[in-house]
Parts: C-alpha cells; sequence; structure tokens
C-alpha cells in the first residue's frame, strides 16, 4: 500500500511539472544609448576602484568600517534579507507533499436510556497524513519564482543602503572637513581684524585717522566674528549628524587629512551605460520586482483553472492500546480530489487582470529608475567636471586676493588711499578663501555622488544571517 502511495505522488509530481499559463520572464527592451552624453575619461568604469582610497584618508574609511557595523538601517536591511529568504524556503514547500502524523486516544460511554446495556469503551488511533496539490499549471513554481526574485531585490536593496550609507558618511565627513576649513578661516580673519583695529584705534587716538576708520574696521570684525559663530554651530551639527550616521549618540568626531591634500584631479572614466543594470542596485531590484509580477501572473491566471490534490492516510484504530500494532487494526483512504472554478462572479478575472497591472507598474517604475540613474551619473559628471574648472578659478581669484590685500595694506600704511580700500580688499579676500574651500568640498563631493550613481566604490560584505 506504502509503494501505491508513493508511487501515485512522484507520478502526480512529474505532472506537477507541466505546463505554465504565461512564459518565462525576459528583460524588456530598453533602448539603452551607447555612451554618456557628459565626456569622460575612457578606461574602465570609477565604480569599479575603491574610491576611498581616492581620497587617502584613513580615517575616513574607519568612520565607514564603524558605520558598516553599527549603523541601524544597514542593520533593518539586513534582518529583511534573513526574512526574504525564509519566506522563499515557505513558498517552495507547497510544492512537495506534507506529511503529517496524528494520534489520539479517548474513553466514554453511551446513555444507557438511549443505548441499553451501553458500556464504558476506550478508542486508540494513530496515522500518517499525506497530502500533495499537483502543479498542473505550475502555480506553485512560478509562488516560487516570485518569492526568489523578492529575495534578490532585498539583496540588491541591502546593496544599495550600504552604498547609500557610504556615500552619506563620506560627503558628511567631507562637510565637516570643509566647515573646519572654513572656522579656521573665519578665526583668522578675525584675529587679522583684531589687530587692524588695534592698530587703527591708536592712530586715531593719535589724531591721524578719522573716526571713520575705527567704526569701519569695527563692522568688518564683527562681521568676522558672526561667520566665526556660524561656523562653529555648524561644525557641531555636523559632527552630531556624522555620529548618528555611524550608529552612535551625538559627540566628538576623529579627523583626518585636511581638505587641501585630497587629489582633485583623479580620471572619471564612467564606463558603458548597460554596466548599469548590474551594478546600481536600484535598477537591480527594480528588475527583480518586475520578474517577480510577472512570474505572480502566472499565479493568478492558475487559480482560473482546475486544481488536483492528493492524500493518503495510513494507520490505525483500535479499542485497546496495545492492538494498534495488530494487521486488523490497519486502516488506510486515498484520495484524489478534483477543485475546478465555476461561477465566481468575475472574481478570479478580475484577480488576474489586477496583476497584470501590477507587473505594468513594475515595469514603468523599472524604466522610470533607468531614466533616472542616467540622470544622475550625467548630472554627477558635468558636477565634477565644471566644479574642477570653478575650483580652479577660485584658486587664482584666491592668489590676486591675496595680493591686492596686502597691496592695499602697504597704500594705506603709506597714506596713498584710504581705508575703504583696504577694507574692500580684505572683505574680497575673506569671501575667495571661503568660496574655494567650499568649491574644493563640492569637487569631492560631486566624486562620491558619482561613485554612487555608477552603483559602485564599495563592495559590501552579505549580511550574515541571525
Amino acid at each position: 500500500m506504502r509503494r501505491r502511495i508513493f508511487a501515485l505522488q512522484a507520478l502526480a509530481f512529474s505532472v506537477g511539472l507541466g505546463c505554465a499559463l504565461t512564459p518565462d520572464y525576459e528583460r524588456p527592451e530598453l533602448g539603452l544609448p551607447d555612451a554618456f552624453v557628459q565626456p569622460s575619461d575612457p578606461g574602465e568604469s570609477i565604480a569599479n576602484l575603491s574610491w576611498f582610497d581616492t581620497f587617502r584618508d584613513p580615517v575616513l574609511r574607519d568612520h565607514i568600517e564603524t558605520a558598516l557595523a553599527e549603523n541601524q538601517d544597514l542593520g533593518v536591511a539586513a534582518a529583511r534579507i534573513s526574512e526574504a529568504r525564509e519566506l522563499v524556503t515557505f513558498v517552495r514547500a507547497n510544492q512537495f507533499p506534507f506529511l503529517d502524523l496524528f494520534g489520539g486516544a479517548g474513553r466514554g460511554r453511551r446513555s444507557q436510556i438511549l443505548l441499553p446495556g451501553a458500556s464504558t469503551s476506550d478508542n486508540f488511533s494513530i496515522s500518517g497524513d499525506l497530502s500533495f496539490e499537483v502543479d498542473l499549471w505550475r502555480k506553485l513554481s512560478r509562488a516560487t519564482e516570485a518569492s526568489r526574485a523578492d529575495l534578490l531585490a532585498t539583496e540588491a536593496a541591502y546593496r544599495g543602503v550600504t552604498i547609500r550609507l557610504v556615500s552619506d558618511v563620506a560627503s558628511t565627513y567631507l562637510l565637516l572637513r570643509d566647515v573646519d576649513a572654513r572656522l579656521a578661516i573665519a578665526e583668522r580673519t578675525v584675529s587679522g581684524r583684531t589687530d587692524s583695529l588695534t592698530i587703527i584705534q591708536a592712530r586715531f587716538e593719535k589724531g591721524t585717522v578719522p573716526e571713520l576708520d575705527v567704526n569701519q574696521a569695527q563692522v568688518e570684525l564683527a562681521i568676522a566674528e558672526v561667520a566665526t559663530a556660524s561656523f562653529e554651530r555648524q561644525v557641531v551639527q555636523t559632527e552630531n549628524a556624522l555620529r548618528v550616521l555611524l550608529g552612535r549618540y551625538p559627540g566628538a568626531i576623529d579627523r583626518g587629512r585636511p581638505l587641501e591634500e585630497a587629489p582633485l584631479d583623479a580620471a572619471i572614466p564612467a564606463g558603458l551605460p548597460s554596466e548599469l543594470l548590474q551594478r546600481r542596485p536600484d535598477l537591480v531590484a527594480a528588475e527583480q520586482q518586475l520578474a517577480a509580477e510577472t512570474a505572480r501572473i502566472g499565479v493568478a491566471e492558475a487559480q482560473r483553472w482546475p486544481s488536483i490534490s492528493l492524500t493518503g492516510s495510513l494507520g490505525a484504530i483500535s479499542d485497546e492500546l496495545s492492538s494498534l500494532n495488530s494487521s486488523e487494526a490497519k486502516a488506510w483512504n486515498l484520495t484524489a480530489g478534483l477543485f475546478a472554478p465555476v461561477f465566481h462572479a468575475g472574481q478570479l478575472k478580475a484577480q488576474a487582470k489586477a496583476q497584470h497591472a501590477r507587473a505594468e507598474q513594475a515595469l514603468r517604475t523599472y524604466e522610470g529608475s533607468l531614466r533616472q540613474a542616467f540622470r544622475e551619473v550625467e548630472d554627477a559628471l558635468i558636477a565634477v567636471r565644471s566644479l574642477r574648472t570653478e575650483h580652479d578659478a577660485r584658486g587664482r581669484q584666491v592668489r590676486a586676493a591675496r595680493n591686492a590685500a596686502r597691496l592695499s595694506r602697504a597704500r594705506y600704511d603709506g597714506g596713498v588711499v584710504d581705508f575703504l580700500e583696504v577694507l574692500e580688499s580684505e572683505r574680497s579676500l575673506f569671501t575667495a578663501e571661503l568660496d574655494e574651500s567650499a568649491t574644493r568640498q563640492g569637487v569631492l563631493t560631486a566624486l562620491v555622488s558619482l561613485y554612487q550613481a555608477l552603483g559602485g566604490g564599495w563592495t559590501p560584505p552579505p549580511p550574515v544571517s541571525p
């Protein structure tokens, strides 16, 4: 009898490998461009390189490793992968036979009024039940396929969270170093203007300069003091933001090399546009979601067709526990069931159409994500190139402003010009130095954005299942 049951199950399983109501998923035609619009350097894509080495700051790398180990958002993404893996096992189990064991023991007596002479009786039973649904239309295998695609999308989302976290840590760190630099410029300016005010105040007391020069020097000193206070506030706030990214409470942050030592002329090869499909985690996730929704069309369509289920039971029933192993106590049952939907008021058809609409949404989302990815790459490429040009101009501006401030001070000390020219040249120098620092930080942040837009710069380790 057992051989019959298992033979029938094997036959049903082989039938279950039969036809599917929908074709397998294939990547849609995307019409990708052959190259990016913005020019880039030839060679292997910059996304294949370890971008943190570009900045040559070991402290930054330490911060990144801390964030990867401690950040809560990354921990949530890793837990989602563990959940998705278990769901694949859960859904896939429906493709295999289920075996359940049942046992029971009872004791009772019928009413002697209704059944004269009735006595107390015992009942013992044990059985193993085997059940299996034949996957005629690949409904169950399509559900497993969709679950696997969900897992791949979740893994891609984890990589996306990792790259975004690394980019956020790097960008925030670069902003912190820029604010540090601008604070140093402001403090240096305060010191210089304090000295100037002291000299001008002494000259005024001797009657060699008008009171207007004193007031103008006081105004410029106050402007630098306001900037200093503002940058001090930004330093603390940026430190706190970075500490949260590291998974820590607010506090001080270790610094590494100043921005002035970070190279700005690194090559930026972007690679081929088609490489984005495999490298960008959001594109991988969007395509896997499309594959999952496409597979679920097969599940929804299969609900409209007949299904076959097989159940078998083998056990023993006896009024004495010691007799359960007797051949006379054995009992078995084998059932084949057919379920065919006939009239559901359009419910199953509407369910299938709704799933088609979900797949269409996933397709549009994938196409939209692809276009957004190309836009981010193009924006990052032009940002790096234009900000480099801007930084070169800012550097020339600082050098010229510094020389002009020196000459103006000498001319004023020699009595050739009034103090207004000195103030104007020093004001221009202060602004130029602040702008030059901000532009340098902009170049480096644009490089981080380019790495992120290309989907690379850091290869996250696979999360460990709990």
